[in-house]
């Protein structure tokens, strides 16, 4: 088994062991008889929804029927036809000839079948396992676990500051970091958080001091003041004022901060629509953590507490943005 093969997809694909199972005739064969998960580039998909991959040495073809691990139900087109362009794992379960030449038959649902049964099937809440995003709708984001199969990510657990699309955190593509919130054995589905990575309060509030003036982004705007936020998980209240607009840059001045209240009061120095929106930090991720069985936002001397439990009942736990 090659390291690493349950990663979300295009993981594998420039790895030396998959260029290498690729390079040839032989080494394909032998891929087949160990059963190794590669990755190759769907490069077309026909009329009967048949994926081709491109092997290098040969080609590869997905039927339809393979292309996803969808036990009892049918796989859909789009299924199929947005794999095109991307990278796809498989397993070659066989070789046949084709016009002469010789073609693999692969299959990308018996990679996903294994890497559920060993790998997705021993996760459990509150373990960090890698991402990648997918795609992005309004009430959260998709990511890949691994091998393909798709998470949810719901928009309320991207971060504790709020945002109105998935959009204003992520791009399709981009690879992260997850937490496992809760696990549906019956029906084979697992959703994730991300806000639990991303800091406490404190940690987040540590970047920054009384005095100094910073640029953050406009992330809601309500008749008693105006939020902007500095990291992801940490916002602030600036006065109102009728010449703001949601997404703008801001520059503000911290005017205080108060940890038994997880408030910021901030002063609105300035607003623009940025070409780019400002240095987005994080604080409090330990990367070499690989499992979390509690994570509290909120500081110790505030009594109101805002955490999220890990247990095989209990998923993420809602938590207010921090200045609200």
């Amino acid at each position: 088994m090659m390291s690493g093969a349950y990663q979300p997809e295009g993981g594998l694909i420039s790895l030396p062991a998959n260029k290498a199972y690729l390079s040839s005739e032989q080494t394909l064969r032998q891929a087949a008889e160990e059963g190794v998960i590669l990755e190759g580039m769907a490069v077309r998909c026909d009329a009967d929804f048949r994926l081709t991959v491109e092997l290098g040495c040969m080609r590869g073809y997905i039927e339809r029927e393979e292309v996803q691990d969808t036990p009892g139900e049918t796989v859909r087109d789009i299924a199929v036809i947005t794999r095109v362009g991307k990278a796809v794992c498989f397993k070659i379960v066989g070789f046949f000839t084709e016009n002469g030449r010789l073609a693999a038959r692969l299959s990308r649902r018996a990679a996903q079948k294994e890497c559920s049964e060993r790998y997705l099937s021993r996760l459990i809440p509150g373990d960090i396992v890698d991402a990648k995003v997918t795609h992005l709708e309004n009430f959260g984001a998709f990511v890949d676990i691994g091998c393909g199969v798709v998470s949810l990510l719901s928009i309320d657990c991207i971060s504790v500051s709020r945002i109105s699309h998935p959009s204003d955190r992520f791009d399709i593509g981009d690879r992260i970091r997850v937490v496992i919130r809760s696990v549906d054995k019956q029906a084979r589905r697992i959703f994730v958080t991300h806000k639990e990575l991303l800091g406490t309060w404190e940690q987040n509030a540590s970047l920054f001091e009384v005095g100094q003036t910073v640029a953050g982004i406009v992330r809601s705007i309500e008749p008693y003041g105006i939020f902007v936020e500095l990291t992801p998980n940490l916002a602030g209240l600036a006065e109102y004022r009728d010449d703001i607009t949601v997404g703008q840059t801001a520059a503000v001045y911290i005017k205080n901060i108060i940890p038994e209240r997880m408030k910021l009061k901030l002063v609105l120095i300035d607003s623009y629509r940025g070409e780019r929106e400002p240095e987005r930090r994080v604080s409090g991720y330990d990367p070499s953590v690989a499992h979390l069985d509690r994570w509290r936002y909120s500081p110790i001397s505030c009594d109101r507490v805002i955490e999220t439990v890990f247990t095989d009942r209990v998923g993420c736990i809602p938590t207010a943005a921090s200045s609200e």
